[in-house]
Formats: structure tokens, C-alpha cells, sequence
């Protein structure tokens, strides 16, 4: 599968850098932002596209007060989103300044309208928010588009995961992705469940990845080793900015760091390869091979005391000394000699 112009197969993880409410509201912000991922080693930064009206209703009523030990308890969901959004009327300026510096860039679409508007720009993907994963309709239109689409998980259950899956390849969409995701902010290590990475791939047959929010970069390098072939990972220039997502983004300097372990970790698990490379048969040299350990006259009999298996590896493979002993020497074997395929 590919998004934009990276091959899932072939390029590595799709690492991508979440803007979210990171901007502070001012659009110069959002665009260093996005130098600064790509100085980092993103491979994508992404958007949020939704106002604080697509998202909620501006109602003072208990529902609408976020509780239950978040960082925003206390908040109006309206005010919350009004506060963290990023406005509609930049998008063309961010897309054009992405693509000027080369790299991708796309958006989580929160309703009907948000895609529509993101089409204009033609995302090489869509990305379903976690908490969107249970508006079928939303992601039925999204998949309608035939562009790539990835799918937090975080607060679905399996049936409702399936649902989605299902729903995305009745449109004709294969080209799902599905990301691990613990819903808090910050997840706590205990919570993040990475074992389900490679559950997800195998249970419904697509490809995987990990939307992040714990705290360094220990999480993305384990879901890497895991399968996962996307990272998201919250991405901020300087905390100091503050906003909503502010303590559970990573800076610049944490980001590089995460791209380069991740890059490392990709190094590390390399493929499943059993051929000999040269390197392999360079190291050989050093493996145990059967030599003549004391002088051996013809009419001998090959024993432990004269022929052995050390090192180095240019005499007959060890496997063939239980063949050997007890055998006659057909002639003289000097000290430090070979035992070679031809002697027995």
C-alpha cells in the first residue's frame, strides 16, 4: 500500500507528525510547525479539519462538561474545540507549504462537510479519529473517496472495528489501516496494549500502526518491532506554545530522536533472510572445521586424539567426524593439516 509517494512495503514506517491544536492559533506557527516535522524526520504532518459546531453543541448542561480525570475536566466541550481547531481558511496555505518543502500532508475529517472541503486539496489519505470511529456514516463517506484511510481504534470494541472494516471495503476501499490507540491523555504505559498490534492485522486482515500518546518514544519503537507500519505521534515546536495537546506532544528535539530509533529499530529487525551473504561467508572463516591435531601415518586409525573440530573453517564441515573416526588413514597426515572431502 502506498500513501502519497511511500510504499508501506518498501520505505519503512510512515511516520507522521500531529499538528492537532499545536499552532496557538497563529498560522505562521502551524506553517514552522510543519518545517520543523520535516526537519525531524516526519514523514507527514496532519490536520484536523472540524469546528467546534461539526464537532458539538454549544450547551452548558452536565453531558457537555468533560469530567473523568482528563486534562481538560471542568471545560466545555464547545469551548475546548472553538479553542483548539485549526481554521478552515489556512488549509490551502498549509497544503501548498507542505508540498512546497516536500513533505505529505493530510487531515482527520470529523464530518461529512470536512471531507468535502478536503477534497479540493486531494489528500494522499484520510484519518478517522478515534473517537469518530462510531459514526459509520462518516466513515463510509471517507472511504467512498478511494484514498488510503487509517482508523484509530481507541475507544471501539471488536464488533464496531469490524463494522468499519466492513463498511470501508463495501466501498470498494481496501486500503485500510487500522492504528493501536489508548484514548487518554497521556496514556499510561499500562494502558497501551501493544500485543493487540499484530492481534489487529491478523483478526481483520489489514495493514497496522500505532497512534500515540504516552509520554517519550519507548511505545513507538516497541510497536514498531510489533508490525506497525504507521506512527503518529503528537508533534509540537516548543511546549511553550501551551494548548490543549501541549503536555502530551513531543518537541522537535524528542521527535528527531524518536525518527532516528525508530529508523534504527528498522535497521535491527532487517528481514528473514538465511542466504550467505558475503559477509556471512567472510565470518565463516572463523566456524569449526575438522584438521589434523598430531602427525597420522598411512594405516592409522582416525581418533578424538588426531582428528578434530576447531577453528578455522576451511577443513570438512564437523557433521562428518562421527564418519570418520575409526577409519584407516590411507596415507600421511602432517600436523595442521586440512582434513578434507577427498580423505575419508
Amino acid at each position: 500500500m502506498k500513501i502519497g509517494n511511500f510504499d508501506l512495503e518498501r520505505d519503512g514506517t510512515f511516520i507522521i507528525a500531529e499538528l492537532s491544536a499545536n499552532h496557538g492559533g497563529d498560522i505562521e506557527i502551524a506553517k514552522k510547525t510543519i518545517k520543523e516535522a520535516k526537519r525531524a524526520g516526519a514523514n507527514a504532518i496532519k490536520l484536523q479539519t472540524y469546528t467546534a459546531d461539526t464537532l458539538t453543541l454549544d450547551c452548558d448542561r452536565e453531558d457537555f462538561i468533560i469530567k473523568g480525570g482528563t486534562i481538560w475536566d471542568g471545560k466545555k466541550l464547545y469551548d475546548l474545540y472553538k479553542e483548539a481547531y485549526t481554521p478552515w481558511e489556512w488549509h490551502r496555505e498549509l497544503f501548498d507549504y507542505a508540498r512546497e518543502i516536500d513533505i505529505d500532508i493530510f487531515s482527520s475529517p470529523f464530518d461529512k462537510s470536512a471531507v468535502d472541503f478536503l477534497e479540493q486539496f486531494s489528500p494522499s489519505a484520510y484519518k478517522i479519529a478515534s473517537f469518530e470511529i462510531t459514526d459509520y456514516e462518516l466513515v463510509r463517506y471517507t472511504a467512498s473517496k478511494k484514498r488510503p484511510i487509517i482508523i484509530s481504534t481507541g475507544i471501539a470494541t471488536i464488533d464496531e472495528i469490524q463494522d468499519v472494516v466492513d463498511i470501508c471495503r463495501s466501498e470498494g476501499n481496501s486500503n485500510i489501516i487500522l492504528l493501536k490507540c489508548t484514548s487518554s491523555y497521556p496514556a499510561p504505559l499500562n494502558e497501551a496494549n501493544l500485543k493487540m498490534i499484530p492481534n489487529l492485522k491478523e483478526t481483520f486482515g489489514v495493514e497496522v500502526g500505532f497512534s500515540d500518546h504516552t509520554i517519550g518514544s519507548t511505545a513507538p519503537i516497541v510497536a514498531v518491532t510489533l508490525g506497525s507500519k504507521v506512527v503518529e505521534k503528537h508533534f509540537i515546536i516548543d511546549k511553550s506554545i501551551g494548548g490543549a495537546d501541549a503536555s502530551f506532544s513531543m518537541d522537535r528535539d524528542e521527535f528527531t530522536k524518536m525518527v532516528k530509533d525508530i529508523r534504527d529499530t528498522e535497521k535491527l529487525l532487517g528481514k528473514v533472510d538465511y542466504s550467505m551473504s558475503k559477509k556471512k561467508r567472510t565470518s565463516r572463516r572463523f566456524a569449526r572445521s575438522l584438521y589434523v591435531s598430531s602427525d597420522i601415518k598411512k594405516g592409522e586409525v582416525f581418533r578424538e586424539d588426531n582428528i578434530k573440530s576447531v577453528r578455522p573453517s576451511f577443513g570438512m564441515h564437523p557433521k562428518y567426524l562421527k564418519d570418520i573416526l575409526g577409519k584407516i588413514a590411507k596415507r600421511d597426515y602432517k600436523f595442521g593439516e586440512r582434513f578434507e572431502y577427498g580423505d575419508k
